[in-house]
């Protein structure tokens, strides 16, 4: 059987978890976490989300795994068979994950830590941030779904790449995300509604006081 290691509080383990979930591929969920013996051994990395297929070939990186469930299970695409949408789709994915994702990570280690970024890197983040809500303002659809009618990998990579913008935002930013584009606080709604985010979303709150440990942990060292 395949195997997902990684921790539910992880927005990237979700996003591999949530296309494991839509697609219907049975999987084993093993918890670990950064750099720690277990994880080394299945990616060298020793970074979150890891995946054992169930041939045995050990995968790293979130968007690999996607790709490789796109090929290994397609009866149940998550991309537009068109090559033109499909270009769309891995364009909006790309943004939510650098102009969004990566952007506000930045500001993540303040927010766990309850401390003040510099006001320099507080700018920086804000910059790319909104070069991020403009472009996805240019190419999602929101109708429903961000690539018109159908639920494609960019409302998995968005859904969960939204989850560190919303959280040091109002933090740190005086700013809303889902304020930012049109359609998007909807979608969101949407998106949050299906038995596949609540259950995702339900594991990732009853992974947060194991997660604030190992942070607590790491720390000290």
């Amino acid at each position: 059987m395949l195997v997902l290691h990684g921790f539910p509080y992880s927005n990237y383990h979700n996003i591999v978890k949530h296309a494991l979930m839509l697609k219907g591929v049975e999987f084993d969920e093993r918890i670990t976490y950064p750099g720690t013996p277990e994880l080394l051994a299945v990616n060298p990395t020793g970074k979150v989300p890891a995946m054992t297929t169930a041939e045995g070939t050990l995968l790293g990186e979130s968007s690999v795994m996607v790709e490789y469930l796109e090929d290994a299970y397609p009866e149940q695409s998550l991309f537009p068979q068109d090559a033109e949408e499909k270009a769309k789709t891995r364009q909006i994915m790309k943004v939510a994950e650098l102009y969004l994702e990566l952007s506000a990570r930045r500001l993540l280690p303040f927010a766990l830590t309850k401390s003040a970024p510099p006001k320099e890197l507080v700018t920086e983040v804000r910059a790319v941030l909104d070069r991020g809500t403009r472009a996805l303002t240019e190419l999602a659809a929101f109708s429903p779904y961000v690539c018109g009618d159908k639920l494609t990998l960019a409302d998995i990579y968005l859904r969960y790449a939204l989850s560190i913008p919303k959280l040091v935002g109002p933090v740190f930013l005086e700013w809303n995300v889902l304020e930012s584009v049109e359609g998007l606080a909807q979608w969101d709604a949407l998106m949050a509604s299906s038995e596949i985010s609540q259950k995702i979303d339900a594991d990732q709150a009853s992974n947060a006081k194991e997660f604030m440990a190992y942070i607590a942990q790491q720390s000290k060292r």
